[in-house]
């Protein structure tokens, strides 16, 4: 493992730089001398008094470079990516989570978040005003898409190049800790997105610093983040160094690991993400509360939550796409491009019952096989998180319209019912649980010309090729595709979004008062389902069960023959749904929950 130490504690402005030749220290307008340890690490000489406190405007001149650079750790940027630093104690926020305990993944409902559109102001201070919704709708844990610094005012959150940094147009560092301070006194857990496989393209100034990247490894975005190569302890702790900062100074409750396939460590005996998980667990302890890794990962490799005295890294879960697959596939009939493998209701049963689709079968897409099959004995169900929607779902397609562009409210209720009440973790995409008919598109704001025309230009190259209208592409720099990405709160107030909000909190109470809904094991889970007749029923051990029809006429289900007994009652349901002796009637796409009557068990 790793030994290199972080920044020492008692020198604010020490910066590890072992590629220029000199480093000058400009605080407050003061230019003072910086001297170079063996370790590659720079410290002021004789550090002016007024300096060594309170809170200093600074930056770093490497060589003969005019231009003062940003901190590599910065915790604040006032003006921007490639402005100065500013100095920031995540120990003055006086907390109020003293009560706080923590909240595990098992058993959670999770609730993706983009701050920039997740209100009208955009704000970390306007979120809290929409928590109570949040509680209401009985959500525990909270994600945050990426908010570290990026260059303009608005952005996925993907194109972060200051790691330490909270956004400034969201309301910075310390209006984050008072967010998840409110998360906390209202119930509701933290989850950070952090993405540690590439840097943004505006702003990047680690390269002038240090070996942050390895020539010698690629990724999907270029150049991977050096982790096994030479000089690579210092790189390795600074990622460590900033999951472990979330999770102890801005009290978050666990991580969200983008893209972690990206992450090029085959060098290292002991990984990245199992030193991450080894020291997540460490702090775990310390703090008194759990503490969760989950990660985004397209290689169906369960090695990553296989614990590590299973030879596994370890991590707390990881996203399924093979779910969200299934179920859209299943539902809207699209399938093309990945969703090809995942027609039929074949493949929604199998990842139902056995997490994967790909467990090294044939991948179509990628044009051969892929994954491995989860351990069904030893692996938890809730290990995988599962969604009907997400930032990516929505976001990567041309016009980042949402499942209610081509799903009816029946179809919509019967997603939600197929996540929340599966067997997994179920996450909700914010808006989904009033079905938004706002898109969520791809947008972004670099100021730079040249690189907005890159991006603007890309993106319709992208979907060209995938014979999409050119004029159904929304142009990502422009600022209305911004503005149109932000949730109409009016929605929820009536109409079918109402009632849709009404069936996602029915869904989410049940989920609360029955332990089979939340029971980790894979064998408590079945599922019965006629391919031709367009009918499928999950069952979740002695007591409950979903039913649904995924055609478009009237479908009569026969009791036995979906595991149902004679006299099961109806729970709730959406769309036509009857009971007609020893069948049950669903009429289209209607979906109904269903209760095995007081003899099951």
């Amino acid at each position: 493992m790793s030994t290199s130490s972080p920044r020492p504690a008692t020198d604010r402005f020490a910066v590890w730089a072992p590629l220029p030749r000199s480093v000058t220290l400009v605080a407050d307008g003061t230019r003072v001398e910086m001297a170079r340890d063996e370790a590659g690490w720079w410290h002021p000489v004789d550090l002016p008094e007024a300096l060594a406190t309170g809170e200093v405007d600074y930056g770093y001149l490497l060589d003969d470079e005019p231009t003062p650079r940003p901190d590599p750790r910065s915790r604040r940027q006032p003006e921007g990516v490639h402005g100065l630093s500013r100095t920031f104690d995540p120990g003055a926020h006086v907390w109020q989570d003293d009560a706080w305990r923590g909240r595990q993944l098992a058993g959670a409902v999770i609730y993706e978040m983009h701050v920039g559109t997740f209100t009208p102001e955009g704000t970390f201070a306007a979120a809290e005003q929409r928590l109570d919704h949040l509680v209401e709708l009985g959500v525990d844990l909270v994600e945050v898409l990426p908010v570290n610094g990026f260059n303009g005012t608005h952005n996925w959150g993907y194109d972060g190049v200051l790691w330490y940094t909270v956004h400034e147009q969201y309301g910075g560092p310390a209006a984050y800790q008072h967010f998840v301070d409110a998360c906390h006194q209202r119930g509701l857990g933290v989850l950070q997105d952090v993405v540690y496989n590439h840097l943004g393209p505006s702003g990047n100034y680690l390269p002038e610093f240090g070996p942050y990247y390895n020539d010698k490894a690629n990724t999907t975005w270029g150049t991977a983040i050096n982790l096994d190569g030479e000089g690579s302890d210092t790189v390795r702790r600074y990622v460590l160094d900033n999951a472990l900062m979330w999770m102890r100074d801005m009290h978050v409750d666990g991580l969200r690991l983008d893209a972690v396939h990206a992450l090029a460590d085959p060098g290292r005996a002991v990984d990245v993400l199992e030193q991450l998980a080894l020291e997540t667990d460490a702090l775990s302890a310390a703090v008194g509360r759990p503490l969760t890794l989950i990660a985004e990962s397209d290689l169906n490799n369960p090695r990553l939550i296989t614990p590590r005295h299973a030879g596994g890294f370890g991590l707390t879960g990881q996203w399924s796409d093979d779910f969200h697959h299934a179920l859209l596939a299943n539902l809207t009939g699209d399938v093309s491009g990945w969703f090809a493998d995942f027609a039929g209701l074949d493949a929604l049963a199998k990842v139902l019952t056995r997490g994967f689709f790909h467990d090294g079968c044939w991948s179509s897409f990628r044009r051969r096989s892929h994954g491995r099959p989860l351990d069904l004995v030893h692996t938890e169900a809730w290990r995988l998180v599962v969604y009907s929607a997400n930032h990516d779902q929505i976001g990567n397609r041309a016009d980042g319209s949402r499942p209610r562009s081509r799903m009816d409210q029946a179809q919509l209720a019967t997603a939600a019912a197929f996540t929340l009440l599966g067997p997994s973790t179920p996450m909700v995409f914010m808006g989904e649980e009033w079905g938004a008919a706002t898109p969520w598109a791809f947008f972004s704001s670099h100021p730079e010309p040249e690189l907005g025309r890159a991006v603007s230009e890309g993106r319709l190259a992208e979907f060209a090729e995938m014979n999409w209208d050119p004029d159904s592409v929304p142009d990502p720099q422009d600022p209305q595709t911004f503005a149109s990405s932000r949730l109409d709160w009016s929605e929820p107030e009536g109409g079918e979004h109402a009632d849709l909000l009404q069936w996602y909190r029915e869904l989410i109470r049940l989920r609360r008062s029955r332990p089979e809904l939340t029971d980790p094991r894979w064998a408590e889970v079945s599922v019965n389902h006629d391919a031709e007749q367009g009918w499928l029923v999950l069952t979740r051990g002695r007591r409950t069960s979903v039913a649904a029809g995924f055609g478009t006429g009237q479908v009569r289900v026969p009791l036995q023959r979906a595991g149902l007994p004679a006299g099961v009652q109806l729970l709730g349901s959406r769309g036509e749904v009857s009971l007609d002796g020893d069948a049950l009637v669903l009429d289209g796409h209607a979906v109904a929950v269903l209760d095995h009557g007081p003899d099951a068990g």
